[in-house]
């Protein structure tokens, strides 16, 4: 070994323990292969980077110096600049130039080799792979779809009726203000700039606008609106995404919690199925899929597709046209037992039209490829996502990549075409030089969950920003919704009393079952454990960092402690107890249980011979029982990690940070977080913690924002 000194340097690390087995591994089969100390080195530098969430290595940082290859393995002080000395000698872009086991790609071809290198960063070859064939197929779907001007207007004409303007909540708010402490002029304007989406405010009549607001008695009162704030001088975002959706075969809609992103892809939807049937034979309705990354967040969807489509100003045969179940990403592709491979790709794509998949953000770049290999050619693809939440748990930030086009704006022909399907013209004058993918995308701007009187929608917006002073300014507000609390050891004891009080809730309502008031008959089990199910989704603690005090294996257990003593749980000492609720961590297609899948361990009684039996909830809202014996790999769930709420929302959020920094804490993470909250959010963490957690920004290294721009 001391004849491949850098090779021995990894093998230090990964006995450390700072280095995953598996890159050493890989570099050791390189400088099997190609006898080069050099090679071997870098290749495993690459593989520890994919496994912090990194599609490459770049050769140079962002200020073209050559990359810290010893910061990337986690090195520091003499050792590091050992190492760098060693390395500063090496002249890596020749050394992978000229080395037969790294392929040069060529009109985005490879030769089958471990690692390929183009020009500036090294990729192991599925990954270059999966990132080029990507980016080719996002560029093609983000071709313009070719609309006739008869089909303009009708579809123009169809999304005035969808996004029609609601005056209640307006006229809610004025009403309310008058009654409270009366508004004044300017914030009657506010107001209606708030409600309306005005952008052009210059150009309104204010003195007219405002005599109708006073005079108006019922909501009915403020139809005038409609002259004197016209859509010209307006922009709402919703309305927006759909026109962008409908014009493009790939479109993206991203927004923060409560602004709409289901709403809006339930009206989009319609607006398809109507555009679908002028285009063809009126009787064929196209195969729409909805989907989302884990089984929460696509139970989450089917629920809120229900919800909207409740709402929609359409005929019930349209209605009945929308799906109300959505499934997994691996249900869709059809998951195969003990292979990384889906049923469904290239060769089998899958029998859809439209495509709809929310919780995008948590899609990596290995499913996203697998995802889009799997479409038909003529099928419309439609992403949903928050891109300013936690990116992929695996590598790529997909969502992140493709949003970051929104600074280009909107080519000229692409905000014409916006501007006569949705009517807001002031698009025209704002556009900028556009780029394909920058076309179909939308970012939505208003929360309907939160307003201006909601702390959580405040403190959102604050971390989003990086602001510590925003931070700080949001709890000198006093708002109902949110609370803050110090790390010391009389909170500490607090926060699992909280948890105690909220999670005897679920253990009551699991404790017998109950009997019908009409009928008299008894609940099943499978009834209980629903019941059980939805009370324990309405409360969770969330968490940073796995161990010790404030990770989720060591408050897991001060809980479970915490229950016991209150004999609100009985374990006898065992593992599987009636109330134990858990997390699945591995993928089971078998089973059909999925990482992140939530069930509760209850006594099933209704059996001849009664036992324990552990209950999940599917995506489609059915209750599936599984023997404790048979539970893939798991977790005790009383509190999780941040990473897997993701998809996730609580009512009541508790979230707890680690007393002292760490480079885990992140804006994304904290943001995440917060913003799991429905109602209420308890924060028990240092401020001066979160104060610079808030100042450091994810960023994953990958090619896929220079290959979209191709």
């Amino acid at each position: 070994m001391t004849q491949a000194p850098l090779l021995a340097t990894l093998q230090r690390l990964a006995q450390k323990g700072s280095l995953r087995q598996l890159d050493y591994q890989l570099a050791r089969f390189i400088f099997a292969k190609s006898c080069s100390d050099e090679l071997a080195f870098i290749a495993g530098v690459v593989s520890s980077e994919l496994g912090k969430g990194h599609i490459c290595l770049p050769l140079t940082d962002a200020q073209s110096q050559p990359t810290d290859l010893a910061a990337k393995l986690g090195m520091y002080g003499d050792a590091a600049l050992e190492l760098n000395q060693r390395l500063v000698a090496i002249d890596w872009p020749s050394l992978l130039g000229q080395s037969v086991w790294v392929a040069k790609p060529i009109d985005n071809q490879a030769q089958a080799l471990p690692l390929v290198f183009d020009g500036e960063r090294l990729y192991l070859h599925r990954y270059w792979h999966y990132e080029v064939t990507l980016a080719a197929r996002l560029n093609s779907f983000g071709t313009p779809m070719s609309l006739k001007p008869t089909e303009v207007q009708k579809l123009a004409d169809l999304l005035d009726h969808l996004f029609a303007r609601n005056y209640q909540y307006l006229f809610s708010a004025v009403s309310r203000g008058e009654q409270n402490s009366g508004l004044t002029q300017v914030q009657r304007q506010q107001l209606v700039c708030d409600h309306l989406d005005v952008v052009d405010s210059n150009s309104l009549n204010w003195p007219a606008i405002d005599q109708v607001l006073l005079q108006a008695t019922r909501v009915e009162h403020l139809a005038s609106l409609e002259q004197l704030v016209p859509q010209a001088a307006c922009v709402n975002w919703q309305k927006v995404a759909a026109a962008i959706a409908l014009s493009k075969r790939f479109a993206v809609i991203s927004g923060g919690p409560g602004t709409g992103k289901t709403t809006t892809v339930t009206k989009l939807l319609v607006a398809l199925i109507e555009q679908a049937k002028s285009n063809g034979d009126k009787s064929q309705i196209p195969t729409i899929k909805l989907v989302a990354p884990t089984g929460k967040a696509a139970a989450r969807l089917t629920e809120s597709i229900g919800k909207a489509i409740a709402e929609l100003p359409v005929s019930p045969e349209l209605k009945a046209a929308i799906p109300t179940e959505s499934s997994t990403l691996h249900r869709l592709l059809g998951a195969l037992p003990n292979s990384v491979e889906f049923r469904h790709n290239h060769a089998n794509p899958l029998h859809l039209d439209i495509l709809v998949v929310d919780e995008a953000s948590m899609v990596d770049l290995s499913m996203m490829y697998k995802l889009v290999d799997a479409l038909p050619k003529h099928a419309r693809l439609i992403l949903l996502g928050d891109k300013d939440q936690l990116a992929s748990v695996e590598a790529g930030a997909v969502l992140g990549d493709i949003c970051s086009f929104q600074q280009y704006g909107y080519s000229s022909s692409q905000a014409e075409l916006i501007a006569q399907l949705s009517g807001y013209h002031s698009l025209t004058q704002s556009s900028q030089k556009g780029s394909r993918v920058g076309d179909s995308l939308c970012m939505l701007q208003k929360s309907y969950r939160f307003d201006a009187r909601s702390g959580i929608g405040q403190l959102a917006k604050a971390v989003n920003a990086g602001s510590g002073f925003n931070y700080d300014a949001v709890w000198q507000r006093d708002f109902a919704d949110i609370a803050q609390y110090p790390l010391d050891m009389q909170h500490y004891d607090q926060l699992i009393q909280t948890m105690v009080n909220e999670y005897s809730v679920y253990l009551k309502r699991i404790a017998v079952r109950q009997r019908d008031v009409d009928t008299e008959q008894l609940e099943s089990v499978t009834q209980l454990a629903k019941s059980g199910l939805d009370a324990f989704a309405r409360c969770r603690l969330l968490c940073a960092i796995r161990e010790g005090d404030f990770g989720v294996s060591g408050l897991n257990q001060r809980i479970e402690r915490a229950l016991i003593a209150r004999k609100r749980v009985q374990t006898q000492d065992e593992l599987w107890y009636h109330g134990r609720p858990v997390m699945i961590t591995r993928n089971d297609h078998a089973l059909g249980l999925y990482n992140g899948d939530i069930g509760i361990c209850i006594w099933d009684d209704s059996l001849q011979e009664p036992r324990l039996k552990v209950f999940f909830e599917l995506p489609d809202g059915s209750v599936k029982s599984v023997l404790p014996s048979r539970v893939p790999e798991h977790e005790t769930a009383y509190a999780m990690t941040i990473h897997k709420s993701q998809g996730s929302e609580f009512e009541f959020t508790l979230l707890i940070l680690p007393k002292e920094f760490s480079p885990i804490l992140t804006r994304e993470l904290i943001y995440t977080g917060i913003t799991r909250a429905k109602k209420r959010l308890a924060m028990y963490v240092q401020p001066e913690v979160v104060k610079r957690g808030i100042k450091v920004m994810t960023e994953r290294a990958s090619g896929l924002v220079d290959r979209l721009k191709e």
